[in-house]
């Protein structure tokens, strides 16, 4: 059983900020973000978090909600006004305890269920938004002094689905990704699911593994690592 994520997206200081960027879209806004491998969290190293910040608003405002049937649409609307109305309280939580939206921030104007794509930057380690599962369009940027020191804050969830990771240093990214209480862990890439190789988590995320010959372990507690160089 897959039991649900809050997925940590880690950018060090030496990521390649335009593959971070694209891998960063791929795993906020795949199914609109109502995903279990959503990313949720963005823990950014504060050398290039303003950058990574501009990058990832340019490329979230220039999505286009609307009707998922609709060829020109970009990105569709939430399962139900429940899921709208919890996104939109999430989003209103953390502007009340001082983060700043930079793109989206609102639902649909034509009475869709849709929420616009949304950055929210000044976000702080346990502010609301950073405990739970956002099931949505929304991106909480929270900016980090030192990756290495800030582990215990990726691994701070109950969850322990899926965790990505930005890095120019192979070592460096495999050393931490060693530390992270995931079942599954992209180093350089916003996409982990793979046929070849068993899905789970640790944690409440989940029981058991799915695919793969390792997923015949039912209680199997290695780590999957989906690494692009």
């Amino acid at each position: 059983m897959e039991l649900g994520g809050n997925a940590p997206f880690i950018v060090c200081g030496d990521a390649d900020l335009d593959a971070a960027v694209d891998g960063a879209m791929i795993a906020k806004m795949r199914n609109g973000g109502a995903a279990c491998t959503a990313a949720n969290r963005f823990y950014v190293h504060s050398d290039v978090h303003d950058r990574f910040v501009d990058m990832l608003t340019s490329k979230m405002s220039a999505l286009v909600m609307g009707d998922g049937l609709d060829p020109t649409s970009t990105v569709g609307v939430m399962v139900n006004r429940s899921q709208q109305q919890r996104v939109a309280d999430l989003v209103n939580t953390a502007i009340a305890e001082g983060a700043e939206v930079l793109c989206g921030g609102q639902i649909a104007t034509d009475g869709s269920c849709g929420y616009q794509p949304t950055v929210l930057t000044g976000v702080r380690h346990g502010h609301t938004i950073t405990g739970e599962e956002i099931f949505g369009p929304v991106a909480a940027v929270i900016a980090v002094d030192d990756i290495e020191d800030s582990i215990p804050l990726f691994n701070d969830t109950p969850y322990g689905l899926v965790s990505y990771l930005y890095s120019g240093d192979a070592g460096r990214a495999m050393r931490i990704a060693s530390r992270l209480e995931s079942g599954m862990i992209g180093i350089n890439r916003g996409l982990v699911s793979d046929p070849s190789a068993p899905f789970g988590g640790f944690k409440e995320s989940g029981i058991g593994r799915e695919g793969a010959h390792e997923g015949l372990l039912a209680f199997c507690e290695t780590k999957y690592f989906a690494v692009d160089w």
